[in-house]
């Protein structure tokens, strides 16, 4: 977080021209009020130091005893008898600022933790709330549905319509067809003054209304960090505008995801999605939608966490489509010895086995199971390691490989198995992937379950790179551009035409029938002013 700071001050100044203290005050003005606690780095600053440098002057940036020394940028030269990085600090300021620094440190200590800041601490409980819960914070009738967008709010799941009672919430089949009011927040409700039929049983009844459920890892909960927000030659106060949305939820957007996205994109691309198109082919499926997605390391045991996250009835609810779909967790992790970290073939039947028998118990006859085989990840590395990261743009000095060793040393990696320039290691990473994306495919072939069947699809990365190139894209472009390593918006739009066409040729009776009456609904909607 110091490094990636200080980057950006550092080239503020370069590209603007001005005094690192200008640059400072220009991001200061950039960033909304309260996230502002990292403009407190400037005094220990200096335009002839990079950033590695700084932040291990301010000991925000530590080397413990065994370990390397970690750091983005190339090491500055050294001299006779150096120290390395220590030495080019010491000797490149006089022994007045050298004490300033150190009586500084203290102020300094807090920054490695956000939320020690008096400003953010009420909203680091509530992200820690939805951390452990995956649940809304603001649901106040307990129906795990909410009003509020973030935080676990309707851009990850539809929004409530009344949370004041917990017997109105979107999924559910409608109470008395929605005569009075709207039960399942769908929109649709009372009765047609021509003929005295509820809306909802004259439109829905027997339209195999259902919904979609995202079990999934941070690629589905759409992890993104702008790029323009280390891009310093992009960056304006528009830049940071969405920075209090995206830190409420958790970096990611859900709302313009593959599985549930339903606003226009606003970070690149377009939207394109299964809830779309599922909302598109029959209207009474609006609002139907829950992604339950986690950006932290968790071996594929989801199970443990459906209990309290999954809102389904078995008895009230309409059946579901669940796409299961954690393409890298199971191989993808940070440690230094990888591949002792991945899940096993027999830890991954296991695991899905537990889940899927979990669904079994609450999803209601009649829904669909859809296992997402895992992605190939050599991808990444072929694709982006030689290619400048945002940060390196201007000054041509950080590629992707580069940002690849810094996390790895730092052991935040997001995936030491394939963001490494160790090939033997990559092919291994991909060939643990392969085998669990076999687990799930012979689980789709063998197991049966009472109130849903079940499918394996491979994750379509190959046909998507195919479609872009075909659209006068490069595959670079397929992959978020700050982390190298999540799938981009565009890629997000492009496997949802793919994974809806095979599932319209080879399982139709997933999507349901095309209800015959979506336009004279969306009509009524208009002559009601959109309500």
């Amino acid at each position: 977080g110091c490094v990636l700071v200080v980057s950006v001050i550092e080239q503020l100044a370069q590209w603007h021209n001005s005094t690192v203290k200008a640059a400072v005050e220009r991001l200061c003005d950039y960033i909304p009020g309260k996230y502002q606690i990292m403009c407190h780095m400037s005094r220990c600053i200096d335009k002839e130091m990079n950033a590695d440098v700084v932040c291990h002057s301010l000991r925000l940036c530590k080397q413990d005893p065994g370990q390397p020394l970690c750091h983005l940028y190339s090491p500055p030269k050294k001299e006779k008898h150096s120290c390395g990085l220590f030495y080019t600090l010491v000797h490149a300021r006089p022994k007045s600022q050298i004490r300033s620094i150190n009586s500084s440190h203290k102020s300094f200590m807090g920054f490695s933790s956000v939320c020690a800041f008096p400003l953010l601490a009420n909203l680091c409980e509530k992200i820690k709330f939805v951390l452990r819960n995956k649940l809304p914070f603001e649901d106040f009738d307990g129906d795990k549905f909410s009003t509020f967008p973030t935080l676990r709010g309707y851009h990850w799941r539809g929004r409530d319509c009344n949370d004041k009672n917990t017997t109105v919430y979107p999924g559910r089949r409608p109470d008395n067809w929605d005569a009075k009011s709207d039960s399942n927040c769908n929109g649709i409700w009372g009765v047609d003054p021509k003929d005295g039929t509820p809306y909802e049983e004259k439109f829905c009844k027997g339209a195999d209304s259902r919904g979609v459920v995202l079990l999934g890892d941070s690629a589905g909960a759409h992890f993104h960090i702008p790029p323009e927000w280390m891009t310093v030659t992009q960056m304006s106060a528009k830049s940071f505008a969405n920075l209090p949305m995206a830190f409420s939820d958790e970096f990611d957007w859900p709302q313009f995801s593959e599985i549930t996205g339903f606003l226009n994109s606003t970070i690149g691309g377009w939207t394109d999605s299964l809830y779309l198109r599922l909302r598109k082919r029959n209207r009474c499926n609006h609002r139907d939608l829950q992604n339950i997605s986690q950006n932290e390391y968790f071996p594929n045991n989801i199970a443990p966490y459906l209990s309290f996250s999954l809102a389904r009835n078995q008895l009230l609810d309409n059946p579901a489509i669940v796409i299961y779909a954690t393409i890298g967790n199971d191989v993808c992790n940070g440690e230094r010895d990888t591949l002792a970290h991945m899940t096993t073939p027999k830890e991954m039947l296991s695991n899905v086995v537990q889940a899927l028998r979990y669904l079994d118990t609450h999803l209601p006859n009649g829904s669909h199971v859809i296992l997402t085989g895992l992605v190939d990840g050599r991808f990444l590395w072929d694709n982006l390691h030689d290619r400048y990261h945002p940060l390196g743009q201007l000054n041509k000095d950080v590629t992707y490989s580069q940002v690849y060793s810094f996390l790895d040393c730092l052991q935040v990696s997001p995936c030491s198995g394939w963001l490494t320039p160790n090939e033997t290691l990559r092919n291994l990473t991909s060939e643990r992937a392969l085998q669990l994306s076999n687990v799930l495919k012979e689980i789709a072939r063998s197991e049966k379950f009472a109130n849903f069947d079940i499918f394996y699809m491979d994750f379509p990365l190959r046909q998507t790179a195919e479609e872009w190139r075909k659209m006068g894209g490069e595959p670079w472009q397929l992959i978020e551009p700050v982390d190298g390593f999540h799938p981009s918006q565009i890629a997000a739009a492009l496997g949802t035409g793919i994974t809806w066409q095979k599932a319209l040729h080879e399982w139709p009776q997933v999507l349901g029938k095309e209800n015959p009456f979506n336009d004279q609904i969306e009509a009524i909607f208009k002559d009601q002013g959109g309500h």
